[in-house]
């Protein structure tokens, strides 16, 4: 058992205790979970450790206990390089958006790993799920969704505890990401992850680094006081 956790087995009613040092340590998690674009592809990673992390995410809190994920591990070379070619497109497209410096800067940046990352992770919402029944999203049917970004974040946050990076792509069409990997006709395509080691290691997120968008001061994130 951890030093860091005091007190608690699977079988205990009591809550667990952190101490400062866990405490520290999950503060540099969070400043140390990036999106990682940059990948070693000739290192694999452990098919066990995914499962690990997976189990890890499906404890993700979810509107009425609804647990809506779904998850692809996307391992065939044709759909892979076919959602390749459809982040190839729209990254097309999202360029001409922009002009000048600005379109000069995003065409240097470097937004997916998709042909370096060794496993590929489509992230789903089953939209028909009868788990929860529907408690908590008749007025708000999105907490659905909601739900499984939960799961993606604490997927991501264990990733980065084992040593391993995560990147979203979210450069794609979603309705070419179903055709593609044949979806269940209820599910939601939410997201698609690159998961591996990475190349490289950085506690600031890439797009400030490179002067895409800096981060907003303290001051401005203050929350509203009504």
């Amino acid at each position: 058992m951890s030093p860091h956790l005091i007190g608690m087995t699977r079988e205990s009613t009591r809550p667990p205790r952190f101490d400062a040092p866990f405490r520290a340590q999950f503060a540099e998690l969070v400043r140390w979970r990036r999106d990682v674009r940059r990948f070693r592809p000739d290192t694999a990673v452990d098919p066990d450790l995914v499962e690990r992390l997976l189990s890890l995410a499906v404890h993700a809190p979810s509107v009425g206990l609804s647990q809506p994920w779904r998850f692809v591990l996307v391992e065939t070379p044709a759909r892979r390089a076919a959602i390749s070619d459809n982040f190839a497109r729209a990254n097309r497209a999202a360029l001409e958006g922009y002009a000048g410096e600005r379109q000069a800067r995003y065409a240097r940046l470097k937004l997916e790993g998709l042909a370096q990352a060794p496993v590929h992770l489509a992230v789903c919402a089953d939209e028909a799920t009868s788990a929860g029944h529907g408690l908590g999203r008749q007025t708000m049917p999105e907490t659905l969704r909601y739900s499984v970004v939960a799961a993606v974040q604490t997927l991501w946050l264990a990733a980065r505890a084992e040593g391993l990076g995560v990147g979203w792509v979210s450069i794609l069409d979603p309705e070419a990401v179903r055709t593609i990997l044949d979806l269940p006709v209820q599910w939601s395509f939410i997201a698609y992850l690159c998961i591996g080691w990475p190349e490289e290691e950085h506690d600031d997120p890439e797009l400030e680094r490179h002067g895409w968008q800096a981060r907003l001061c303290d001051e401005a994130m203050k929350p509203l006081r009504r």
